[in-house]
This record gives C-alpha cells, structure tokens and sequence, in this order.
C-alpha cells in the first residue's frame, strides 16, 4: 500500500536553499555546487574505455575482515556462521542506533565516562570507555560534520542528467530509503517503490527517517530549485527478499546503495543481474559502493561493532564498474564522492 502523506511540521523552505545546519543527529545541507566546489567533491569518468580495462589493471576489492563482537557472540553461542538475514537485521538495528543519536549529549557522556573509567584503574574498562569516545568523535565527523553517509551534494552529482519523467524507482536493499528520496526530489512525480527483506528497516529505519529533513529537488514548472520532504514522495515499501519479487521490466531507474560489496565474486554477477530483471529498455541502473580509501578502511575497523555484521568490501570506482562492465552493462558515467563510488550504467 502506498503511504498516505500526513502533514508535518516543514522547518525549511525554498528561502533556506543554500543553508546547511548541524543538528543534533545529522547535517541537513541545502547547498547547491559551484563550478569550483563541484571539481572539489566529485570526480566523474576517469575510464575513457571499459573494454580495455582488465583486472590485471585494476586488482580485487579490498575485503573487510574485521567483524562485530555481536557476530562474533552469536556465532560462539550458535556454534555456527551467521546466516545473511540475521547477519542484516543485526546491522540494521546497530546503524540505526547510531542514526538517531543526540551526538552531542552521547559524545559528553562518553567523554564523562571515560574519566570516570581513569579513577577505576581497570585496564579493560578503560579501554572500553575510550573507545566509545573514538567511534562518537568519528561518528560525528564523517556523518554530522562532514556528511559522508547521506551526502546530499555528491549523490546529487552523481545522480544528475537522467533522461526521464515521472520515473518509477526500484530502490533494492532499500534500508531508511534515502537515496530514492533524493531521487525523487530531483525527478518529481516519482513513483517510488523500496525493497527490504528486514522488516525492520521497513517499520523503523524508513518509520523514523525525520519528517522535517528536507531534500533539494528540481520545480518542474519553474525550472528552479525546490524543497522536498518525505511525505511529498509516493513510496510503496516492500519486505521480501530480492529474488522472490514479481515486478517485470517496469522500472525507469533501478537503485541500489551498498549492496554490490556484499556478494563475494561468485555472487557478483547474480547481484548485477537483479538490476537488470526489473528494468524498462533505456531505463537506467544506479549504484553506489564505499570506496577503498585509507580512512575508509580506518572506519570499518574503528566501527566494526555497528557496521560489520556481514561479508564486506572496499572498491575503487574502476572495480566496480568492471563488475557491472562484465555483466553485461554499459557504464554511462561513473565517478567518486568523498565515502561512495557511483555508477549510472545501461545494458548492453
């Protein structure tokens, strides 16, 4: 069922584009770019010819080997490899934790912790003290102060230019839905439809995405720039599991965020080939990975606990166009934001 627009209290409107705020959970950011900012955050279509691109070139994804201590209990516990979907309900309700956190209040009381922890002169407490100061500093850089996570701006850059109307999304492993948001921001009339096999992120990550965060989008009949919410878009949200879904080749655009590096490479070309079931001929796929970058790869260690309940990988941008490449898929553009590759490719 598509989700009824309830009215919500809307703190921003089209006079606040160009501000940008910290809030206690997130950054909201209704900037445009500048010619001169865009060079700075974006760098699009480095590979002039895919198909002169090999492996040999590009070599493999860097893999992510270290895993949250929850995964490693319930494996003990178990005395078995966590399944997928408990691997993902597990992630989900760690991330979102940390999504709505007053960072702020939680970065003082961790703070106040670890002194506290110093008086105690036990080792591995204080050890564990200090790190809930590291991961709430980290937390607060990458995700409020500099908006790596969302980042409105890149996802912009990456998304813009698609030749389509009113299109019909496809999010899969659609999560709290963001980016098909900002999608429909920026294409309205959008006909959104999310997928995620946790109910969770259907009943929580997406039911508690803030009604008051605004989205910078296109105005149709102005041609000028708009602000969006939540309950402008038309989003039916589905829970099931990619593989079982009965669309047909329907969609304008199919979205996917985080997801390619999840599947070790024998699974690389099935994950490819979801993208493809359910899209319209000259419709357009859409896909982002992390990047493998030094400070990327600081971050999955430091925040393991949150983050790494499942198979991960870092990639540069020319893998994981090679993966899409080989698949069977033209890339039409491609590029790197500051934590995210994105791709925008077509079958061939």
């Amino acid at each position: 069922m598509l989700t009824a627009h309830t009215e919500y209290p809307r703190p921003y409107s089209d006079q606040h584009i160009g501000h940008t705020e910290k809030l206690p959970s997130f950054r909201l950011d209704l900037r445009n770019y500048s010619a001169k900012e865009y060079n700075k955050f974006v760098s699009l279509n480095t590979v002039k010819d895919w198909s002169q691109l090999s492996w040999k070139d590009v070599g493999k994804p860097y893999e992510v080997k270290s895993e949250s201590r929850e995964k490693r209990d319930w494996e003990r516990q178990h005395n078995r490899t966590m399944d997928a979907h408990t691997s993902w309900t597990f992630f989900n309700k760690a991330f979102h934790e940390w999504f709505i956190k007053d960072v702020p209040k939680e970065s003082h009381n961790a703070k106040q912790n670890f002194l506290h922890s110093l008086r105690s002169f036990k080792p591995q407490e204080v050890k564990q003290a200090l790190g809930s100061v590291i991961q709430m500093q980290l937390w607060n850089y990458v995700h409020r102060i500099q908006d790596g996570i969302w980042d409105p701006r890149g996802k912009r850059a990456l998304f813009e230019g698609l030749d389509v109307k009113k299109p019909k999304i496809l999010f899969l492993g659609a999560a709290e839905g963001y980016e098909a948001m900002q999608l429909g921001a920026m294409y309205p009339g959008a006909e959104i439809v999310m997928v995620d096999y946790d109910e969770y992120c259907k009943t929580t990550r997406f039911s508690e995405f803030p009604e008051g965060y605004p989205f910078l989008g296109s105005n149709p009949q102005t041609g000028q720039s708009k602000v969006y919410y939540k309950e402008d878009f038309t989003i039916e949200y589905v829970v099931d599991d990619i593989r079982n879904l009965k669309y047909g080749k329907e969609f304008d655009i199919v979205l996917s965020v985080g997801l390619l590096e999840h599947f070790p490479d024998e699974y690389k070309h099935e994950a490819a080939d979801w993208h493809r079931r359910f899209l319209k001929p000259g419709g357009y796929c859409v896909l982002t990975t992390p990047r493998n970058q030094i400070r990327s790869r600081v971050y999955y260690r430091i925040m393991a606990d949150v983050m790494n309940h499942t198979y991960r990988e870092l990639m540069t941008v020319e893998q994981m166009g090679l993966y899409m490449y080989e698949s069977g898929f033209n890339i039409c553009r491609h590029g790197f934001i500051k934590v995210h590759n994105g791709i925008v490719c077509q079958p061939r």
